[in-house]
């Protein structure tokens, strides 16, 4: 059976990682790799992930599975945290959550889930999005398609030709929006553009699936969501995935969350069966620890407001990188302006360095980016940002 297997092409992104990890040079740079970083280039274990452990190293009590649809506490907890302590989904049971591993484990059973209920239907994704979107959606056996989404002349939302395609969407398709932080752009819709969107998804049918990835990395827990609650005001049902890696700092402890949106209590449950049935037939059980750090801390009033502000500091930081490098940029006299990337929000831009530039930065300076041009704000800090901002300079005026 495998005599005659070939090798496939490996993830370019994860490529990139190995490549810089190799790199003996001391001064490199990673812009690549898609997680947040300190000041120090570490990504750190937030303190307050620290207390909850503790807490539930001293109180656990087994290590027993938890059910297809993991801890039930921690639904309710990341409704609440997505959607308000008051939301008329909250009181109707019209929205059930099943626990996933990550945010990438959600976007699968998401994929099976609409593979399951009508085999014919697409799903269309932004161009640009992560690019893990593709390979995850497909193995769900579900075909994806793309409307527009960034505008490279001007660096910004092309949200005439977007509104314009979804417009255009069949009706019973899938289309997937990044609730804030848009990855890889960084450029967000705007609250009237999100109106227009959620205006349009509605009118045309389709079933919204929204990418919650980075709640709290743009400009705070409740501005981030603020789409993702227009689409659910005009749209009855819905498909919500959810991310803890990033606004908890817990990558590998695999942690996120689907929700599914219905219009009525008997559909919701109908619905969410179906969503157990499909982690059945894949993982069967989420894995618990995760789980229980976010629902100690979302539970407990005290660890609740510390991981506030510690995810408020994360958010300072980058929006500090952002304004530096800008700054930086401009008093080297470049040509090019890159004041656009002050209004990108969250981890990532879209820098405007053309594939060459890229290439350029690898390998004069040991700088590693994606060739779009996309790179992780968060790997810019204080010792290193002098040294990009010369090498960008260099560049785009070579």
């Amino acid at each position: 059976m495998f005599e005659n297997v070939k090798a496939i092409p490996g993830d370019a992104l994860l490529a990139l990682m190995m490549a810089f990890k190799k790199d003996p040079t001391p001064t490199k740079i990673d812009l690549g790799v898609g997680v947040y970083k300190d000041d120090q280039g570490l990504t750190p274990i937030l303190p307050v992930v620290k207390k909850a452990e503790a807490l539930i190293l001293e109180h656990e009590q087994s290590k027993g599975y938890i059910g297809p649809a993991g801890a039930p506490e921690l639904a309710v907890l990341l409704q609440t945290l997505m959607l308000g302590d008051d939301h008329p989904l909250t009181k109707t049971s019209c929205i059930s959550t099943a626990q996933t591993p990550g945010g990438t484990g959600a976007l699968r059973v998401a994929g099976d889930l609409v593979n399951a209920l009508n085999p014919k239907a697409k799903i269309w994704v932004s161009d640009p999005t992560w690019s893990n979107h593709f390979h995850v959606f497909a193995g769900a056996g579900v075909e994806v398609r793309t409307y527009p989404y960034y505008d490279a002349q001007a660096n910004a939302l092309a949200f005439e030709r977007m509104l314009e395609e979804i417009r255009q969407i069949p009706a019973g398709d899938v289309i997937l929006l990044h609730a804030s932080c848009h990855n890889p752009t960084g450029i967000d819709p705007t609250l009237e553009q999100w109106q227009q969107i959620s205006q349009a998804v509605a009118d045309q049918g389709l079933l919204p699936l929204i990418d919650c990835a980075y709640q709290g990395f743009g400009d705070g827990l409740e501005e981030d969501v603020q789409g993702l609650r227009l689409i659910l005001e005009k749209c009855p049902e819905a498909l919500i995935t959810t991310s803890c890696s990033k606004n908890f700092g817990l990558y590998n402890e695999r942690i996120g969350a689907l929700s599914i949106v219905a219009s009525t209590p008997e559909h919701c449950s109908n619905v969410f069966s179906q969503a157990c049935n499909c982690i059945r037939a894949n993982y069967s059980n989420p894995p618990a620890h995760g789980a229980a750090i976010v629902s100690t801390i979302l539970s407990d009033t005290e660890l609740r407001q510390q991981w506030i502000q510690e995810l408020a500091e994360m958010r300072s930081r980058i929006h500090r990188m952002r304004a530096n490098l800008v700054q930086n940029l401009e008093q080297l006299s470049s040509d090019r302006d890159f004041s656009f990337i002050t209004a990108q929000k969250g981890m990532f831009s879209y820098s405007g360095l053309s594939k060459a530039e890229v290439k350029y930065l690898k390998d004069e300076y040991a700088i590693y980016a994606v060739d779009s041009g996309r790179i992780n704000i968060a790997g810019i800090n204080d010792g290193n940002i002098d040294r990009l901002s010369q090498a960008i300079f260099k560049a785009i005026n070579r």
